[in-house]
């Protein structure tokens, strides 16, 4: 397995699959809240449709998990310490 970095830990990855399925498959199941009501959001939809899964890949805000591929080195961010995306 390979390894991409999300908030500071190593995160293992199946060449190929998302963002959002290698945080799944390590039992995070929601990484950032809603503005309003804190409620936690994770992988909804699945297909980009939504904006559920946000992350910080490498810098850059507002991607959608579910639709940026691991790859090695990458750093992500998610919304857990510092609130929303």
């Amino acid at each position: 397995m390979t390894e991409c970095t999300v908030d500071g830990e190593p995160l293992p990855f199946v060449p190929g699959q998302t963002l959002a399925a290698a945080l799944v498959a390590s039992g995070r199941i929601a990484w950032r809240t809603t503005r309003i009501g804190r409620r936690p959001r994770g992988v909804f939809c699945g297909i980009g449709v939504c904006f559920d899964c946000l992350v910080t890949v490498d810098g850059r805000s507002g991607q959608r998990a579910c639709l940026v591929r691991a790859r090695a080195g990458m750093t992500v961010t998610t919304g857990r310490e510092d609130g929303d995306e």
